[in-house]
This record gives C-alpha cells, structure tokens and sequence, in this order.
C-alpha cells in the first residue's frame, strides 16, 4: 500500500469531514490518522491515509477536486515509515503570553536535536482576570544519546528568561 499525507484548509462549515472521508473511502483508500482543528473561521488539517499503488491518482484527483467546493489541499506520497529512534518526551508549558514562545522553545529544541512529533498550543484567561495565559503540550523525540539533563537545564534557563514554567517528563 502506499501512504499519503494530505494536508487541507477550507472555511469552516458542518460537512468538511465528510466530504474529505468520502474521498478517501470512494476511491478505495484508508483514513489511517488525522490531526485536525477549528482556527478562528477555518478549518484545517492533516491525515494520513493508505491506497493502492494504482489509485494514487485517482485519489489525488478526487481530493484536488475538492477545491471547486472551497478546499485548499496538499497531497504528498510519504516514505516508508523508519522507526524512530531516541527517547519519547513529553514537555508542557504555561506562562504569561508573550510573542516568540514557540520560537523560543523550538529553538533550544532544535539546538539538542529533538524532534516535534505532535504540539498543541493555546492561549486562556488567566484565573481572577490576571491576564492570558499560554500553554503548550508537545511530544518530542530525543535524538538517541542525548543528555537529558543538558536538555532539562537549557529548558529551565529559557523557562527562566521568559517567566513560564516548563515540565519536561519521560
């Protein structure tokens, strides 16, 4: 089988889902994983999902289709999938809102080789009106070898530096 990930966009409106799914199960393919997610009047997300070799184009018609009714999508052939290496982390964040966290934080990741395998980020009301809070929740893949105190004291110094608390968990 060949694996496909798409990636989509479209205004948000009851049915996006669907009309993405049917698609995928039409043309004989397989909804394997999605990640997806309301962001202020759009709709947005990425899947992944298996096909037959010879219906790739088939189904990347179908879905490319999709933009008469309002999508924007990527379809992209993925590699055979490697196992990954490295320790699974997980890290959480919360802190006043301020720009440059994520960039921040990315950052001193990529400095030690870690991976962003899944993040999730938002910004709340703090308790008794004291203001927004963000929080993030990731989890990251260490590179094999890698110093986990090292990781864990360049977490705590920018956990410092931007007055937010960080918790980097096995």
């Amino acid at each position: 089988m060949q694996i496909l990930v798409l990636t989509f966009i479209a205004k948000d409106r009851p049915g996006l889902v669907e009309r993405l799914s049917r698609s995928v199960a039409d043309q004989g393919g397989n909804w394997l994983e999605s990640r997806m997610a309301q962001l202020a009047d759009s709709f947005a997300g990425i899947a992944r999902v298996e096909i037959a070799p010879g219906r790739v184009d088939a189904l990347r018609d179908a879905l490319l289709a999709l933009g008469e009714d309002g999508f924007h999508l990527v379809v992209e052939e993925a590699e055979k999938e490697a196992a990954p290496a490295g320790a699974l982390l997980h890290l959480d964040l919360i802190g006043a809102d301020q720009p440059g966290i994520v960039r921040d934080i990315s950052l001193c990741l990529a400095r030690h080789d870690v991976s962003v395998e899944d993040m999730t980020t938002n910004i709340e009301d703090a308790p008794m009106g004291a203001g927004v809070l963000f929080r993030a929740r990731a989890k990251v893949r260490a590179p094999a070898g890698l110093d986990e105190g090292e990781l864990r004291d360049a977490l705590e110094n920018l956990a410092a530096a931007l007055m937010v608390d960080i918790t980097l968990a096995s």
